[in-house]
């Protein structure tokens, strides 16, 4: 059983059709990336997985649990990063970290196990005892992907997790996610227009434009059906967009 299935789901917006039906599934352990241009209808889609949205049609099942019908059973199993996260500022890092651990553990040993996990995986040493009003930008994002995976989610759903971050921090953050997926055999969904990011990262991704899936598949099947050099040639490719030439080519 695949640890998402996503069948036929559509989402419409009073007259704007944001989702048009579109199917894919993600197998457990998996690093899934779910590409496309801002407007695409990636967001719509982790939002609805997230139990947040409803669907207008069509349906999603997490571990075999459908989203709408059993959506407390989905949301015990999932970690959900929205693009636009923030944390508390005026606490520390590592009391937003404890926070949150006492908030989702049940028992206290399971909350300091919690916390130990959450300080590790974030990175940031003694500033964890600053107050995040003080951090930078990719030192948040650290923090709060940090919070999304202390908890071992069954799936983490993250929404453009490196997003306008420098290539230091957005590195770090790439590793972790790569890590945490082959040391605790959690399964990842990714939304980015980072191509060349995803393309690192991800066992497969989907391909969306206009809320369609133009297509699926890993980046190195894609690279060859499309015959391109990237994930960005694909997409183009994919959605019918001319590449030019480059300037001294053949021709030129």
């Amino acid at each position: 059983m695949p640890m998402v299935e996503v069948l036929g789901l559509e989402k419409d917006y009073g007259k704007v059709k944001a989702l048009h039906g579109i199917s894919f599934s993600i197998d457990e352990g998996e690093i899934f990336g779910l590409i496309g241009p801002n407007g695409a209808g990636k967001s719509t889609t982790l939002k609805i997985l997230a139990t947040l949205l409803k669907p207008t049609g069509g349906t999603a099942r997490i571990a075999g649990h459908d989203v709408v019908k059993e959506a407390n059973k989905v949301r015990a199993l999932i970690s959900y990063l929205p693009e636009e996260a923030g944390a508390y500022k005026n606490l520390t890092g590592y009391e937003y970290l404890e926070f949150m651990a006492k908030l989702y553990a049940k028992r206290e040993d399971r909350a300091k196990e919690m916390l130990k996990l959450g300080v590790k995986l974030s990175g940031l040493g003694e500033r964890l005892h600053d107050k995040i009003a003080t951090y930078s930008k990719g030192m948040t994002r650290k923090l709060l992907i940090a919070r999304a995976l202390m908890v071992r989610p069954k799936l983490a759903i993250l929404d453009e997790p490196a997003s306008g971050l420098d290539i230091m921090n957005a590195y770090e953050i790439r590793q972790m996610i790569r890590s945490f997926a082959r040391n605790e055999g959690v399964t990842f969904l990714l939304s980015s227009h980072n191509m060349l990011e995803v393309e690192y990262l991800c066992h497969r991704v989907a391909l969306i434009n206009r809320g369609r899936i133009v297509d699926v598949g890993t980046p190195g099947e894609l690279k060859e059906k499309y015959d391109a050099e990237n994930l960005e040639e694909v997409f183009m490719r994919a959605v019918g967009v001319h590449i030019p030439e480059p300037v001294g080519g053949e021709g030129g």
